[in-house]
């Protein structure tokens, strides 16, 4: 009995050994409640705990089953926004304070302190070449050579110092170009161009789960640029020619992984407007991808924005008035056009339409086509009796018709401002913004 005992205590003492934790801070206290960990995987993350963050403090438990990798803490939503990415090794607590101005700074984890010091000193050191260059001594070859050999030292140091650790994948993958000899500084930015993916290494598990690989490409893409000053279409050229050499680099990694690669270069292409860019993209690879791996909701996200960004002409709309077939790309008079789609059944549309069609009704210059996003007639004929100098249309099947569809809409009401060549101009907020934003033209 007591041998048994001994055993069953035995297995208890290993089990609680083998679970590690994750704890910490977050700051200001007040504006956080709840965290959640992700384990990164290559082109997806998987749920791996939660945990409430209680007066600002935490302490999240790791069950003992879950692998070692990259861990993704997010703090609040949009989940893709409000995240930091941390390596857990599955053989050390992990303790840090996060604040939001600096981050996250560790207070126990060999893996991370080690990253962070290493990224930390490696970026102080970069900066040195930068400030060389732009200092009144940049021909000075003895300072140059010793702020490279810096650099050497520093990538060497902590190489020899993650050896054994998980860190070491993404500090050697990290690696800089080093100049051998003084160089001007278009040489130094054309080398380093050159040589960016000299030290990745794309087969790497370790680092296709985790965001590194990803940011680094996106950081290639985006800020592989020439010093001199370019046109905006020059520059988005420029851009599609850096796809274009990434593309040799990922062409043999799984498709879960390019899609993942592809997607958030779509995203930095869209966020900084350059279109052209973002075109090539989803034309060239990531339409593809998506139906490869099955991101058909993705896929119809991007067809959505592309048709509905700024400076489209509005798809189609059809609808009839005293029996007459009318369209929007036939319909004429107006210097300006407002869309808006919305439901007799929403109480947010039944204040604002009235407002806004009191507010436009005598403007000569503008045309409104309200489309009811409508179940069946009844409200709808009631409530356009009220809206007699808009056009209306009706979509029936709300929120799965056409027009919602085309139109990607997912709240009523939902408005959109045109020009004379039925352009999309602007997507105001409400009808007081609508407002405010033809005010500004008339």
């Amino acid at each position: 009995m007591k041998k048994i005992l001994f055993v069953l205590i035995t297995l208890v003492t290993l089990n609680i050994n083998a679970q590690h934790t994750i704890s910490g801070t977050f700051s200001p206290a007040e504006d956080f409640t709840w965290l959640i960990a992700y384990r990164l995987k290559e082109g997806t993350q998987v749920y791996v705990a939660d945990s409430k963050i209680d007066k600002g403090s935490f302490s999240l438990t790791i069950p003992e089953n879950k692998e070692p990798g990259t861990y993704r803490i997010v703090y609040a939503v949009p989940q893709e926004e409000y995240n930091f990415d941390i390596i857990y090794n599955g053989k050390e607590d992990i303790v840090f304070n996060f604040n939001v101005d600096n981050g996250a700074s560790f207070k126990k984890s060999e893996e991370n302190i080690v990253l962070n010091t290493y990224l930390s000193e490696l970026a102080s050191t970069e900066k040195e070449i930068i400030d060389f260059y732009n200092s009144n001594d940049r021909l000075n070859k003895s300072k140059f050579n010793k702020i490279t050999a810096k650099l050497t030292a520093v990538q060497k140091n902590y190489e020899e110092k993650s050896k054994g650790l998980m860190a070491h994948n993404f500090i050697t993958s990290n690696k800089p170009y080093i100049p051998t000899q003084l160089e001007t500084v278009q040489d130094y930015v054309a080398h380093k161009k050159e040589n960016y993916f000299n030290a990745l290494d794309f087969s790497n598990s370790v680092l296709k789960s985790s965001n590194f690989l990803t940011d680094k490409s996106t950081n290639y893409v985006f800020s592989a640029l020439p010093l001199k000053e370019v046109t905006k279409g020059e520059k988005e050229q420029i851009i599609i020619e850096n796809v274009k050499t990434l593309d040799k680099y990922v062409d043999t990694t799984a498709a879960n992984f390019k899609f993942q690669l592809y997607n958030n270069l779509w995203n930095y292409a869209v966020a900084y407007g350059y279109n052209d860019v973002s075109d090539y993209i989803y034309n060239a690879t990531l339409k593809d991808l998506a139906v490869k791996t099955e991101n058909i909701e993705i896929k119809a996200a991007i067809e959505a924005h592309n048709r509905l960004r700024l400076g489209e002409i509005a798809p189609e709309i059809t609808w009839k008035s005293d029996k007459i077939a009318k369209k929007l790309s036939t319909l004429e008079g107006a210097t300006n056009y407002v869309l808006i789609f919305w439901s007799s059944t929403c109480g947010h549309c039944l204040k604002e339409l009235p407002a806004l069609h009191k507010e436009l009704k005598d403007k000569s210059g503008i045309k409104v086509v309200a489309v009811g996003l409508e179940d069946g007639t009844d409200t709808w004929d009631t409530a356009i009796a009220k809206l007699t100098a808009f056009e209306h249309a009706i979509s029936l099947g709300k929120w799965d018709s056409t027009y919602a569809a085309l139109y990607d809409i997912h709240a009523t009401p939902t408005y959109y401002v045109l020009d004379k060549d039925k352009k999309i101009i602007a997507k105001p907020e409400d009808d007081k913004a609508v407002v405010e934003f033809l005010d500004k033209i008339y």
